[in-house]
């Protein structure tokens, strides 16, 4: 099975702390979703507005409405997160 390396809070400065800071404001933590893309922290940054965007932007879906998409999706994916 491939394996992909993910950095440790302690091992991030710059861009890839910031944006691991603002992960754990969210959420309390940092979910492996976002730690994968550490590799390229520009990419978890994109990544992070695109996902603020679509779960908290205005759009005619209600926010319970957005997070039972998510939740179908990541199920059909066989995601575990």
């Amino acid at each position: 099975m491939p394996h992909i390396h993910v950095h440790d809070y302690e091992e991030t400065t710059g861009l890839a702390r910031r944006e691991y800071d603002k992960a754990i404001r969210r959420a309390g933590r940092i979910w492996n979703i976002v730690s994968i893309q550490c590799q390229l922290p520009e990419v978890m940054r994109d990544s992070m507005r695109l996902y603020q965007s679509i779960m908290f932007g205005p759009s005619p879906l209600s926010r319970a409405q957005r997070e039972m998409i998510a939740v179908v999706t990541s199920r059909h994916n066989d995601c575990h997160y």
